[in-house]
């Protein structure tokens, strides 16, 4: 591609503090290679030195919606303030589609110093077209955009092109997935940049990820030590209040609860992954990943939304 960019490659990750450590669990799905390590609950992070509650069973109303959308459903949540979680699924693989835009853009942060953030970067029409869904980039070809508002627009608008300027300025997609490993994520596996990154090939993990994993990831940029508490601000700013997310885990979220989320979607993929703050409690990080059985079947909105609500309600 013709893309012009400014600015070196990221840094790499340090090592985060142990509290902090994710332990991340295996993986596997019919027909998909599984990852070497056995599934593990994932600890919270305020309750990390108490017992671990059980998790709490909601597997009958989430098998009945996986019945009634044919889909599979798969879950992690962890409240972190009592460290209750809501599990189904959460070691099965799923695309992840545009929900690895926010882990990009976390990297983007935690890599990118603020002194080089409002470099200029351009781009061609040809980039647009190639990526696909541009809203932001795609309105200004021609004066280009500094990175930190592209790492903005791949979040908030789920800007294509943009996603894949900012996985240049950090190295590409393997970049991403060395930075997730460094992190304690060695499950999920990134790839391809867009639009390649939305085809989940039979028997491959390319482009694929568990919800145990994505929360794993989720708590540690947006709630741990693994961005500057400017930053976490910042990312949890990028992915409040955005439309691409009103149909999804917000619609299934009680009502004064606030939702920070990522959405994802392509063909029967439909994914959200979001901070929930109930008022006066602390947290609870949730990703909600479905996949429709009929490989011909379209996403439905309505199914991540109503898994959504159990959980949340689980918690409540």
């Amino acid at each position: 591609m013709s893309r012009r960019r400014s600015g070196s490659p990221a840094r790499s990750l340090p090592v985060l503090a142990a509290g902090l450590a994710l332990v991340l669990s295996g993986c596997a799905v019919s027909g998909t290679p599984s990852a070497s390590r056995p599934p593990t609950a994932l600890p919270s992070i305020s309750a990390a030195s108490s017992p671990e509650p059980a998790p709490v069973d909601v597997s009958a109303e989430l098998a009945a919606l996986e019945t009634e959308f044919d889909a599979r459903i798969g879950v992690s949540a962890v409240d972190t303030g009592s460290g209750r979680q809501v599990l189904h699924r959460q070691d099965e693989r799923f695309g992840y589609a545009s929900s690895i835009k926010a882990l990009a853009a976390a990297e983007f942060l935690r890599s990118v110093p603020v002194g080089e953030r409002d470099e200029d970067v351009t781009w061609t029409a040809a980039d647009v077209e190639a990526a696909g869904y541009s809203p932001v980039t795609g309105e200004s070809i021609d004066g280009g955009l500094p990175l930190a508002q592209l790492a903005e627009a791949a979040v908030r608008r789920s800007d294509n092109t943009a996603l894949n300027l900012v996985l240049d300025r950090l190295g590409g997609p393997a970049a991403l997935d060395r930075a997730l490993e460094q992190l304690g994520d060695t499950t999920t596996d990134v790839v391809d940049e867009e639009p390649a990154l939305n085809t989940i090939a039979p028997g491959s993990t390319a482009n694929t990820t568990t919800p145990a994993a994505f929360t794993a990831d989720l708590t540690a940029v947006a709630l741990g030590e693994a961005l500057p508490s400017a930053d976490r601000a910042l990312l949890l700013a990028w992915m409040s209040g955005n439309a691409t997310g009103d149909a999804l885990i917000r619609a299934g979220a009680p009502e004064g609860w606030t939702v920070a989320d990522k959405s994802g979607g392509a063909g029967g993929l439909r994914n959200d992954i979001a901070v929930v703050t109930p008022p006066g409690r602390d947290p609870i990080v949730l990703s909600v990943l479905t996949s429709r059985n009929d490989p011909e079947a379209d996403y439905d909105d309505a199914l991540v939304a109503r898994a959504a609500a159990v959980v949340l309600g689980a918690l409540q």
